[in-house]
């Protein structure tokens, strides 16, 4: 059978399968197996154990258990409601300094947690309804949260990006440098937005805050700084050339959790439990996805069917912002039903070398899909942050929730298109950094 068509066949079966109930990482194996299978013969299952086992000896995969148990660690205690508390006072005078600090404290906690449900989680449940409270929109109060709570797979450290970089061979540190001046875009954009909105809707009353004292200001700070210094302290022993990523991500959860034990007193063995075990099993989730995936990647190769994608889109005679604009649809559709971390592994490696091909600078596209990935977050059917939000304040309906979420939809898509008009954005501080990708 012709590869092309076969590939047609295979997409339609991956989503049917994908779509039965069964996990992501099981739903490959199961498609894999059975194309080779059918089309390859039996012997060619006789190295899938060798494929799946030979994907996860990477010492880089080190880093996201060492990330994931940094952010159970914050997300186990009151950082995320003192994080929202501090900004909130040092910006009660700022027009708006309540919103302002709740998308503030959703890009410091995304970036500390890497988990955009926990962040959702923990400035929702006190941001939420101070914001009623001070006559914002139900639209900003709720969207604004669940938007915020996506920027933890964008700005550094993101466990996205370190699967990107290992399923593309691509940088880690550039690939986080690339996260960052996007990032506060779209920190940017959202704020413009809330503040807009809430004044279009006539609740200008609101964007005036209450009046906090120097020693309410400074007394909160004790209880945030130790966190923060240590995301900046993992960033700099990662770009000063101090440690490797894996390293730096181990000494940040061990630093995390001891910050966690002596400031927010998590020394029950209990509670100490719970998150090493919550760890463990998000980390086994996406190990076994990366491993199910590079037998899906074999199976893609063996079957000619990476070679025959590739080789057909080289032949089509179109402008390469046209097929940008094919692949952007692509991805958007897929983070509408299927995981980040799924969808990166599934299709980075067979995207990239066509981006490349196009004139693409490959870590500017990782930004690009990532922020594909934040979409698919606060979108139906799937948009997990519209029903973590949900769960936090059930008397505000989904379709409230929803509706409140869509214009951050259109800042991703504006940020986007920034990117595409200024690939600089994402480029610019990497290079300076770095150097020159080679």
């Amino acid at each position: 059978m012709d590869p092309l068509s076969l590939g047609v066949i295979l997409a339609v079966v991956t989503v049917l399968v994908l779509f039965s109930g069964v996990s992501v990482a099981v739903g490959l194996l199961i498609v894999s197996a059975g194309f080779l299978l059918i089309f390859d013969g039996a012997r060619s299952l006789q190295l899938l154990p060798e494929i799946f086992f030979g994907k996860l000896d990477n010492f880089a995969l080190l880093s996201i258990p060492m990330f994931i148990i940094m952010g159970a660690s914050i997300a186990s205690t009151r950082a995320g409601a003192d994080l929202y508390e501090a900004l909130d006072r040092w910006l009660t005078r700022v027009p708006g300094g309540l919103v302002i600090s709740n998308l503030g404290a959703c890009a410091l906690f995304a970036a500390m947690s890497g988990s955009s449900p926990a962040t959702c989680a923990a400035i929702g449940k006190m941001g939420i309804p101070e914001m009623r409270k001070r006559g914002y929109p139900d639209g900003v109060a709720t969207g604004s949260i669940a938007a915020g709570g996506t920027l933890g797979i964008l700005i550094p450290p993101s466990v996205t990006m370190i699967v990107y970089g290992i399923a593309t061979e691509t940088s880690i540190g550039r690939l986080f440098l690339a996260g960052v001046i996007p990032g506060l875009l779209l920190v940017g954009l959202f704020m413009l937005w809330s503040l807009y909105d809430t004044w279009r809707s006539g609740s200008a009353d609101a964007l005036s805050g209450r009046t906090f004292s120097w020693k309410e200001r400074f007394e909160i700070l004790p209880r945030v700084l130790p966190f923060i210094a240590i995301i900046l302290g993992v960033l700099y022993a990662m770009y000063g050339g101090l440690a490797t990523p894996s390293e730096t991500a181990a000494i940040g959860a061990l630093l995390c959790l001891m910050v966690a034990i002596i400031i927010y007193k998590l020394w029950s063995p209990k509670l100490l439990w719970n998150v090493l075990r919550d760890s463990t099993r998000e980390s086994v989730m996406i190990l076994f996805i990366i491993a199910a995936a590079g037998v899906f990647s074999y199976m893609l190769s063996s079957l000619f069917i990476t070679q025959s994608i590739a080789e057909w889109i080289g032949t089509l005679d179109v402008n390469p912002w046209v097929l940008m604009f094919a692949i952007n649809i692509f991805l958007l559709v897929a983070g509408f039903f299927l995981p980040p971390v799924a969808v990166i592994l599934m299709a980075a490696p067979i995207l990239l070398p066509i981006v490349i091909s196009a004139g693409f600078d490959p870590y500017w596209f990782a930004v690009i899909l990532t922020i594909n990935m934040e979409i698919g977050l606060i979108t139906p059917p799937v948009g997990l942050n519209l029903y973590v939000i949900n769960g936090i304040a059930p008397e505000i309906s989904l379709r409230t929730i929803l509706v409140g979420s869509l214009p951050f939809v259109a800042c991703m898509v504006i940020a986007i298109l920034l990117l595409c008009l200024f690939p600089d954005l994402a480029t610019w501080l990497p290079d300076k950094v770095m150097g020159k990708a080679v």
